[in-house]
């Protein structure tokens, strides 16, 4: 993984856009890493079909990576771990389809704090509300 400030965005640094990486922003990192609010839990970054957009990005906490998320059908391997900074985010094979090369960035502002997926290059467009998205073709 390539460590990133909250603002900034990620650049043209892989060498196979097939392999898909997923970014931390330096403000999810500070959130997420053990000792910090979350503990010793991670975030799983899951992409689902709904929202007002065709799909939407639905963040989870947990605290196992269990033998079936390693191992599906036939031995493959069926999530990712990205791990920076002591910060982990979980993202299975068929959502990072969806997500490859986008930033993960932690939010806080005076109505929530939040998980969000930012600059994800394989997004159309999205919400404003910044959950849902729709895929280029």
């Amino acid at each position: 993984l390539r460590w990133a400030s909250s603002f900034s965005q990620p650049g043209p640094t892989e060498s196979d856009p097939s392999e898909g990486q997923v970014f931390l922003s330096e403000s999810c990192v500070k959130v997420g890493t053990p000792g910090s609010s979350l503990g010793s839990e991670f975030l799983r970054l899951q992409v689902e079909g709904g929202g007002c957009s065709g799909f939407q990005y639905k963040f989870s906490l947990d605290t196992v990576i269990n033998p079936d998320d390693r191992q599906g059908q036939r031995g493959v391997v069926v999530v990712r771990v990205f791990e920076q900074g002591g910060a982990r985010v979980v993202v299975d094979v068929d959502s990072l389809a969806f997500v490859k090369g986008s930033m993960v960035d932690f939010s806080q502002e005076l109505i929530r704090s939040s998980f969000q997926v930012v600059s994800n290059p394989q997004a159309e467009k999205g919400c404003s509300c910044g959950t849902s998205f729709s895929v280029k073709f």
